[in-house]
């Protein structure tokens, strides 16, 4: 197939600074100088040869310079000809490079993605997102980071947050959310508690409790519950105030309350404890990863988006409570 100039790109590069040149009139050029003549270029790069000489001609009015002179039945390079083609091997190949970082960016060979999560999903869903996306992508660096909410910056914000919000809720311009999973709470109790074998425990029957606080976020979880704790009749008194979920939970192993948290922050309990399933009302969160638009194309990010959507959706991976709304077991340590 012969090609026309109308059917390239224009792409240009600066040489010296000033003449902004046509790189695939460059790339016709070095031909020409590496094959002898116009005829052997044409016939390398599938081009006609009126058309490689109509690309040498103009790069030889681009610079204002003669580039090459008839020598027998062929053309070789003069002394500005020689100079040119050795600058336009370093050029061309840069802008190989270039293109071959470009190729695999847009592949997800290479580059960066940024990962955003809570406490609770770190060591239950991180291990088997970064496990998958090192072994696709050795290429990719990934960083992480602990947030527990959502920078009002948007240039502040990871490729990937993973959050707790509403369901339906607007990320904003630029993002959109993915709903993941509806995390149910349970309440910790220790295994010698007259309630630790129920299989659920109305949240009503929680009211005269001792109870330890876990959310210092003061968050969209804590606000959950308390709306929940409102619906059935009662403000929780929290005697005793931790900052994240494996000390309330150390708290309660030492018999000073009870700690309520989702089915997730329960899913690795110390031993003497027992997690029960709460009923009427069920307070649930819902869990969004939240992908930047730029990004959200990406083969890496697709990837992320994947393997937490298959983790979610597989309780043993989740290491999660059974789906709600029917909660009917006691989770115990053993069984988590």
């Amino acid at each position: 197939m012969k090609h026309q100039h109308g059917l390239l790109p224009f792409v240009s590069v600066s040489l010296y600074g000033r003449t902004m040149l046509d790189v695939h009139r460059l790339r016709i050029f070095r031909s020409v100088v590496a094959s002898g003549s116009v005829q052997a270029a044409a016939t390398n790069l599938g081009y006609t040869p009126s058309a490689v000489s109509q690309h040498v001609a103009a790069l030889q009015r681009e610079t204002g310079l003669v580039l090459l002179e008839r020598a027998g039945r062929g053309v070789r390079p003069t002394a500005a000809g020689l100079t040119l083609a050795a600058q336009a091997d370093g050029v061309l190949a840069r802008l190989g490079e270039v293109e071959a970082v470009v190729s695999d960016l847009r592949a997800g060979r290479t580059g960066s993605l940024s990962v955003a999560y809570f406490a609770s999903v770190g060591s239950a869903w991180l291990p088997h997102v970064v496990r998958r996306l090192t072994t696709e992508f050795p290429g990719v660096r990934i960083d992480l980071a602990l947030s527990e909410t959502i920078p009002d910056d948007p240039d502040s914000r990871a490729d990937v947050q993973l959050v707790v919000a509403p369901r339906g809720f607007d990320p904003g311009p630029g993002f959109r959310a993915y709903h993941l999973l509806d995390d149910p709470y349970v309440v910790v109790l220790p295994q010698d508690h007259d309630r630790a074998g129920s299989s659920e425990i109305e949240l009503a029957e929680l009211a005269d409790e001792r109870w330890v606080d876990n959310d210092f976020a003061r968050g969209w979880c804590r606000r959950n519950l308390l709306e929940a704790c409102t619906a059935a009749g009662f403000s929780p008194t929290f005697h005793v105030e931790a900052h994240d979920y494996p000390t309330a939970l150390a708290f309660v192993a030492a018999g000073i309350g009870v700690t309520v948290l989702p089915a997730l922050g329960a899913a690795h309990l110390p031993d003497g404890l027992a997690a029960v399933a709460v009923v009427r009302p069920t307070p649930v969160r819902s869990i969004h990863a939240v992908l930047r638009d730029a990004v959200a194309l990406t083969p890496p990010a697709r990837t992320v988006l994947d393997e937490l959507r298959r983790t979610a959706s597989t309780p043993d991976e989740r290491t999660a409570a059974p789906a709600h709304p029917a909660p009917s077991r006691v989770y115990s340590a053993a069984a988590l």
